[in-house]
């Protein structure tokens, strides 16, 4: 039988005992169909004194009654179970502890380094579950890497005469990757860079890699931004070959595209957005039709008359899926010809839309709905603080359209909380940056009712869109689509989230209608409002919310109130939105459905990419966060715990929601004890207990940039 070597030992050597117990485990789990005595055994692992083999028989026995191994014939064994193979997904541990996550689901199981084939976090792989011993926790070993999740890393070179190294920022990655001189491309020391791994040989300490790009040096805003985007495996640059091909679609609108379109241009149009903004992919047109009607347009970039399904720009556009927002700076899934200029909804300028339009009375009730192609031409662009100006105080441009439009707008918003959306309306964190990036100030940005105004006719359009293909009589199939899901709060989650706010003194009811659960959660929402308690319970209430995704399959959007959904008013930022415009032309024009597979695949990606844009932006925030931070070191704030862990507590500052950590060792009055089930740490001695929600009062202690991190000290 071809066995893997086990002798390690010279001949006359006495083994340890547990030194032969590893061997005999791991022989058997390497050969699970021999059958094998302890002379074979002996010989197979080295064990050659007459000592040592009575010694194997002796461990053969045992590990028989621990039911390991099963005796077939006298003195032969053979494992018990012939060691089950299995596929799934590759964790790695910078502790070691790696982890074998099996498809599906199952729990995860331990991989030794030994064993680990020197497989990278979120690797697929196939593994064989070695046979369990007694009071031992499973292992597997990993036989084979089907398919690599990740091979680069971001980090810091460390360059000199003798040897150079990417000292590696993830946390995951707990051995620094080894380049050979003639792999750097030019890194010096102290600069930031992304290393490709080309191979890993069994037995060697480190990886060996390749510099891909140098981002710059380490400390600078560029090269921070860039590494945060390169660790998620964003991308930081637009490729030349889809710029250039951007650059030669033309400016101009052929007359007869404009025939084939409804034409908006002579009807009052005016698009709201952010002050920064450039890429106005939203419009809305009003006009009184008849006395107490009006008709409403939500007029959006057709960003897909540009763009084909399957050419250079959009296959670039699939792969990113959408536009990444960090603190200072906006990574566009489209170029900037397209995003900025053609597409973008710019006043006194001829655009083409795909638009929704409504027939509506003064109660908001729809009367009528019609979804088609059109040219419009927006009159003026609003930035949010200027109609909200006009909004406060009546006066200014298209005052009486603008007054109008939030009436509506408010009653949408009635309706919709009537039905039982949720009311997450939570400010966000933004920072006043110096010309270098430097954080000068940190500030909360409030949604107000010119916010609210666009938010609530794009809701509309979303879900009347979503219906108009979704919503068929119930002898007929729906075509396929693209949907934006939101499933049902998971049970247990909410049940431990009603726990939780009961130290606060509030209620929450877990059981009843979906109306009945989210009318509750608004009231709790309510209540909250100004409390210092309020961001953490609106954290933990999110937390316990399922997470909206895209997909083929409609289940409704449950924080919405909506039996249909979709993203259809953000194409140039979002891809589904490009998808589900692309598949509206489609079925307008009385197409057939399109097959449900690619689609679907399509939905998965755009979720994943969202997910890991949200990372990367949340990460921009956590690094400017600390940069502010670093400027007060020693200085007290109060704050709130916002987390309670075995390794410490962290605290939420009330002034800037700055969040660090107070570790568990510098709480050194008495040894603590961590309570998952009630979110505490206790002390065994005195029974002091720190809380989540608790006020505290911390010293900022450390700022550690390139982890990210804050360490506060408690403050008696």
């Amino acid at each position: 039988m071809a066995k893997k070597n086990f002798k390690e030992m010279k001949s006359g050597k006495r083994l340890k005992k547990q030194d032969m117990i590893h061997r005999i485990v791991n022989l058997f789990n390497h050969h699970p169909k021999e059958l094998m005595n302890y002379k074979q055994v002996s010989a197979e692992i080295g064990a050659t004194t007459q000592v040592n083999k009575l010694m194997a028989a002796e461990i053969l026995e045992r590990l028989h009654e621990e039911d390991f191994l099963i005796e077939e014939d006298r003195g032969k064994y053979r494992l018990n179970g012939l060691g089950l193979i299995a596929e799934g997904s590759f964790e790695r541990q910078s502790n070691g502890k790696n982890a074998f996550l099996p498809e599906g689901s199952g729990t995860s199981v331990f991989v030794a380094e030994r064993n680990s084939m020197h497989a990278m976090n979120g690797d697929k792989v196939k593994v064989q579950i070695l046979a369990k011993r007694k009071g031992r926790e499973p292992e597997a070993e990993v036989l084979e890497i089907l398919e690599r999740a990740q091979n680069t890393f971001v980090g810091i070179l460390e360059v000199s005469k003798a040897y150079s190294f990417l000292i590696v920022d993830n946390k995951i990655l707990a051995n620094d990757i080894f380049i050979p001189k003639d792999k750097l491309k030019g890194g010096k020391s102290g600069q930031k860079a992304i290393v490709r791994i080309l191979e890993w040989p069994e037995k060697a300490k480190n990886p060996i890699g390749e510099v891909i790009d140098v981002l710059g040096n380490s400390g600078s805003n560029d090269t921070e931004m860039h590494a945060i985007l390169a660790e998620f495996g964003l991308p930081y640059k637009y490729p030349n070959s889809v710029e250039k091909a951007a650059d030669k679609i033309h400016m101009d609108i052929p007359d007869s595209e404009i025939k084939n379109r409804e034409d908006f241009r002579k009807i009052t149009t005016f698009t709201i957005d952010p002050k920064d903004a450039k890429d106005f992919d939203d419009a809305l047109s009003i006009r009184e039709i008849k006395k107490g009607i009006w008709e409403v347009g939500v007029h959006i970039a057709d960003v897909t008359y540009y763009v084909k399904a399957g050419d250079i720009i959009d296959k670039e556009a699939e792969k990113r899926a959408t536009s990444i927002y960090l603190v200072d700076r906006t990574i566009p899934m489209l170029p900037e010809k397209l995003c900025n200029q053609l597409c973008s909804l710019r006043p006194d300028e001829d655009k083409l839309a795909f638009s929704a339009v409504f027939e509506m009375n003064e109660a908001a009730e729809i009367r009528n709905y019609r979804i088609m192609r059109t040219i419009i031409r927006s009159d003026r662009r609003f930035t949010y603080e200027e109609a909200q100006q006009v909004l406060e105080t009546k006066e200014g441009d298209y005052q009486e359209e603008l007054l109008v439009l939030n009436n509506l707008a408010k009653k949408l918003r009635e309706k919709r909380f009537s039905a039982g959306a949720i009311n997450f309306d939570r400010y966000e964190v933004k920072f006043e940056l110096d010309e270098n990036g430097k954080p000068l100030r940190v500030f909360f940005k409030e949604s107000k009712d010119s916010n609210k105004l666009i938010e609530e006719f794009m809701l509309l359009a979303n879900k009347t869109v979503a219906e108009s293909i979704g919503k068929v009589p119930k002898n007929k199939k729906a075509k396929t689509f693209v949907y934006r899901i939101h499933d049902l709060p998971n049970p247990e989650k909410m049940e431990n989230f009603s726990e939780f706010i009961r130290r606060f003194g509030y209620k929450l009811k877990t059981t009843g209608s979906k109306s009945d659960i989210s009318k509750g959660i608004n009231r709790l929402l309510d209540d909250v409002q100004g409390k210092k308690e309020q961001n953490l319970i609106e954290t933990v209430a999110v937390r316990a919310m399922a997470k909206a995704q895209y997909s083929t399959h409609n289940i409704g959007h449950y924080g919405l109130a909506f039996e249909y959904y979709t993203h259809f008013t953000s194409p140039i930022r979002r891809y589904p939105d490009m998808m589900v415009h692309r598949l509206l032309e489609r079925y307008l024009t009385g197409k057939q459905s399109v097959s449900e597979g690619k689609l679907e695949e399509q939905c998965k990606h755009s979720s994943a990419m969202e997910n890991l844009a949200a990372t990367a932006e949340r990460t921009s925030i956590k690094y400017k966060q600390v940069e502010f931070m670093s400027g007060k070191l020693g200085m007290v704030f109060d704050g709130v715990i916002s987390g309670v862990t075995e390794w410490g507590l962290y605290v939420e500052l009330n002034e800037n929601k700055c969040e660090g950590l107070v570790p568990i060792r510098d709480l050194d009055d008495d040894y603590y004890e961590f309570d998952e089930k009630n979110y505490c740490l206790t002390g065994r001695r005195n029974k002091r207990q720190y809380r989540l929600g608790d006020a505290i009062s911390i010293q900022v202690a450390r700022a550690n940039l390139e982890r990210k991190q804050l360490d506060f000290t408690l403050v008696e």
